[in-house]
Order: C-alpha cells, then structure tokens, then sequence
C-alpha cells in the first residue's frame, strides 16, 4: 500500500514547483505583448532562466550561416558579446545544435569549453563544471541556441526538464516576436529580402558593423534612411573609424544590393593612373595600355561605386567625375565614344573637404555633387564600451588564428582599453589586440590553453598614443615664435615631423608612413605640398 504522506508530500512539491514555474513565467508572457528594446527582451529572458534554473553563466546566441553570435550574456565577461563563434571550431555548440533537445556535457568531457576564461570569478581555466545547451527552434529550423554553466559540476543533476522544456517554448517565442518587430520597425519585410540577396550572391558573410552605444546606433539609423534612396552620400570620419565598412552596409540594405560594390582607394594610385582606373582605356590609349579596359564606372554599373580617400583626387579628374555623375555619360582615355552607366556614389574621406575647397585643393562644385547625403562616422572614444565588443570580436579571430583554446582581457586590460583615446580608431585596435596576442604568446615557454592579456601586454599609455609607436614631442626650440603666420606654422609642423621619421628609419618612405600612421600615397602627396620631393 502507497504511504498516503509520500503521496501528499510529492504533490505539494510538485504544485510548489508549478506555481514557482508559473510565477517566474507570466512576467515573460506579459512581455511578448509589450513593446520595449530587444537587448532589454533578452535580458529579461536570462534573468528568468537563472531563476528558474540557478546556475553562474547564461547566454543566447543566434545562428548567423556557420557562425553563432552572442545576443544577451548574464555572467560572462562584457567582451563576450562582440565575439564570434564559428561553430566548425567549437565542438560543444556543434553538439547543441546537432540535437533537438538540450544536451547536458559529463564534468569528463574532453571537448573544448567556448567559455573558457570569460565566466566572471574565475581568473584561470575553467575547471571540471556542469554545462547544459538548449537549441532554439523556430519554424523547423535552428535560430540559435541558449547555453547555462555553473561552477559546481552537479548543479543540474535534478533538474526539470519539463520545466525546461517549456521555458525552452517561450524562448522561442520571445525570440520570434523580437525579430519581427525589429524587421518591421527597422527595415520591412521588403529590404530584408534585398539584403538576403546580397547575402546569397555575395558568398562571404559580409563585416559585421558591432556596437551597442548610442552614436553607433544613430550611425545605424542614418545608414537605414539613406541605403533605400539614391542619393550620393559622403561618408566622413577620422582615419580608421571604418567608413568602408558603412558603405558596405549602405550598400547591402539598398535596391542595388544584388548588384555590385565596386571600390577604389583614391590614395593608393599615382595620378597618372586615376583616370584610366575610373574611366577605362582603349588599346594605345598611352604606353602600356595593351588592350581595351573598362574603368570602375563600367564595373558598378547597375550597382554601387565607393571611392575611398576621395579628397585626394586630382582637381582635372574631379572636373571629370563632376561630368559622370550629373549625366551618367563617360568616355574611355583614347576613346571618342560615350558609354551611358547607371551608379550610385558614395564616397569617403578623413578630410575636411569644405576646408580644402577654401584652400584651392578641392572643386567647389564637386563637393557639393558629393555631399548631398553627409553621413559622420563617430571616433571610436566617443563610443564608450563599444570598445570592449570590438575587442572580443578580434580577441575571437586571433583566438582561432593563434590555434588558442582561450584569448581573453584582464581586468586591468579592460579598464585600459576603455581610458584610451584610440586616435587610429577601430584600426587600431584591431592591429593592437593582433600585436599583442602574438607577442604575449611568444612571451611563453609552453603554450598555454588560456592566454589572458594585461594592460602591460598592451602597452598603452595615458596620453592616447601606443607606447611603441609614438612619435617623440617637438622640442621647445622647434615652436613657433608669437606672431608666426598659423599655416606657416602647421606646414613647418608637419615638415618637421616627416624629416624626424625619415632621419630615424633612415630615409625610408614606406617606415616613415607607417610610424606617421598615413597611407603611403598620402605620405608622397603631403611630401610634395611641402616641397620635400
């Protein structure tokens, strides 16, 4: 005969479990009516799951092609989020993904934790501990997936799996209603059919533009109204800020997405050979000219043309471009036939184009073709944690290079990051966490399974220039005397500056530039403003 009071006290619990489970519930149901920001959605989504299932690290990540990207983490280092996680290198998310249920990993497991080094309290590897995934599904396939991790390696040996399995529902839910408000807030169904296009036919998944602060978000914005038009857009910024990036992604939600992106850095070309790249030529157009070729215009017909560094162009080819551009017409170097070309322009430049006009160097009438639609790209130290994402994002890709179980920041690192002024901008720091990962590995006897940077491996200072590429200050005798013309003194500065870097990397052009952190073109055009070529 049954004991009545194991009865009675099995069905408490088990009604004590449903209430706990419905209580923590509602709240997420009333939330799939509300409208609210999808960090904020998610957010709520793993605070409930570490409610109902305690643990010390949730996540949610979305199958992106072959890739898995982190959308919400609760317990995980900040940098988590802008990395990047191609599923073909982390046997644990294949697993998860391989099976429509949740997959519990033995403590014994020898597969390679993908959190290794980033669960917050845990300065070295992450010892023998209890990891449990949950695919996503909706509609018939894997959106994604949600991960939990706990430090004791048998915090989910009771737990609930019809409870789970039912958050697992929800989740699924809250996901599907985020990503439809977004599509329809955002973009409309009709754009993001487009940008799949481009997707599909561009092969490659294009650069992701990561960031969560709020002028990256009103840059994403901006990028939105302007990709559905056809007006020329002038994208500004300072050197290294990724303005190529945002034209790709102007490019990729426009009409034109399936079409193609054609791109010309300006800078990288002699003069004599600017107009033949735009234009074309036709056979003994000069010498060398061998055969007929057709010019960028030609390439991006249909499509977009992006013209990097454009306030280096010489002022006849700007007269030329101004032609192209108010009637779609161009003729080949040698050639007396017109070629009619359908093009969207989009150019770029780190300079001050409305200065350049007051000084002679840039076409009035030009500039104003250009910048009908400017669009400014913020410095990277107006981005405030921004740089934390990015730093994950290529502390990941240099994790996979490198052939590391783990690459990660330290506190310090972190903090270090974040006092920076980066004045080369996101370039800069991806060449830094590159730089450093090589050097503080080679720095090891035995290779490590967790490689952890420190501000020391970084070698910032506090005045916003790398340590080991800052170039020494003027000396006291080398300023200007009072009442010396300003422009007399920049170009004097700037002269300086060059003769300095070209006396310590003996006469070297190409060393000089890169210490001055300018392209080299740039570096030989500046050279002969000043006379010193």
């Amino acid at each position: 005969m049954v004991d009545s009071t194991l009865v009675k006290k099995t069905a408490e619990v088990v009604a004590m479990t449903s209430r706990v489970l419905l209580d923590a519930l509602v709240p997420l149901i009333e939330d799939l009516s509300s409208e609210m920001p999808e960090a904020e959605r998610y957010r709520r989504l793993l605070h409930t799951l570490r409610a109902l299932f305690p643990g010390d690290a949730t996540a949610l990540l979305r199958l992106d092609g072959d890739t898995l990207v982190p959308l919400a983490i609760d317990g995980l280092s900040g940098d988590t989020l802008g990395r990047r996680f191609r599923v073909s290198e982390h046997p644990r998310f294949a697993r998860i993904l391989a099976h429509e249920s949740p997959t519990r990993f033995a403590a014994s497991s020898d597969l390679p934790d993908p959190y290794d080094g980033l669960v917050k309290g845990v300065s070295g590897h992450l010892e023998v501990h209890d990891c449990l995934g949950c695919p996503l599904i909706i509609n018939g396939r894997a959106w994604g997936l949600l991960t939990l991790d706990a430090l004791d390696p048998a915090r989910f040996d009771n737990i609930d799996m019809a409870s789970l399995q039912a958050f697992l529902s929800l989740a699924a839910a809250t996901v599907s209603v985020a990503e439809r408000i977004d599509t329809l807030a955002r973009r409309g169904e009709a754009e993001r059919q487009r940008a799949e296009v481009y997707r599909q036919a561009s092969g490659p998944r294009r650069r992701e533009m990561i960031g969560s602060s709020a002028p990256h978000h009103r840059l994403l914005e901006e990028i939105a109204i302007v990709a559905s038009s056809e007006l020329t857009v002038l994208v500004t910024g300072e050197t290294g800020v990724g303005k190529e990036l945002v034209a790709s992604e102007i490019h990729a939600l426009s009409p034109r997405a399936d079409k193609p992106l054609i791109s010309l850095n300006c800078a990288a070309l002699p003069d004599t050979l600017v107009e033949s790249e735009l234009f074309g030529h036709v056979r003994g157009a000069f010498s060398g000219a061998s055969s007929d070729r057709r010019g960028k215009f030609e390439l991006a017909d249909g499509g977009t043309l992006f013209l990097d560094e454009v306030g280096e162009l010489p002022l006849p080819v700007q007269a030329k471009l101004l032609r192209v551009l108010q009637n779609g017409q161009l003729q080949r170097i040698g050639s007396d036939n017109e070629h009619k070309v359908d093009v969207r322009l989009i150019a770029a430049t780190n300079r001050d184009l409305a200065e350049e006009v007051r000084e002679g160097r840039f076409r009035a009438d030009f500039y104003h073709r250009l910048s009908v639609y400017p669009l400014v790209v913020p410095p990277l130290r107006e981005r405030g944690r921004d740089v934390l994402l990015l730093a994950g994002y290529f502390l990941e890709q240099n994790r996979s290079r490198l052939g590391l179980l783990s690459l990660r920041l330290s506190a310090d690192a972190q903090a270090a990051l974040l006092a920076y002024r980066w004045p080369g901008n996101v370039r800069e720091l991806e060449h830094l966490i590159g730089r450093s990962a090589l050097k503080a590995l080679a720095a090891h006897r035995e290779r490590p399974r967790i490689l952890t940077l420190t501000a020391a491996d970084l070698t910032l200072n506090g005045d916003g220039a790398a340590a080991a590429t800052s170039a020494p200050p003027p000396q006291a005798s080398a300023l200007p005397a009072p009442g010396t013309d300003f422009r007399d003194a920049v170009t004097g500065y700037e002269r300086t500056l060059i003769l300095d870097a070209l006396k310590r990397h003996n006469q070297n052009w190409a060393s000089a530039a890169r210490e001055l952190g300018l392209d080299r073109a740039n570096l030989n055009r500046l050279a002969r403003r000043l006379g010193l070529k």
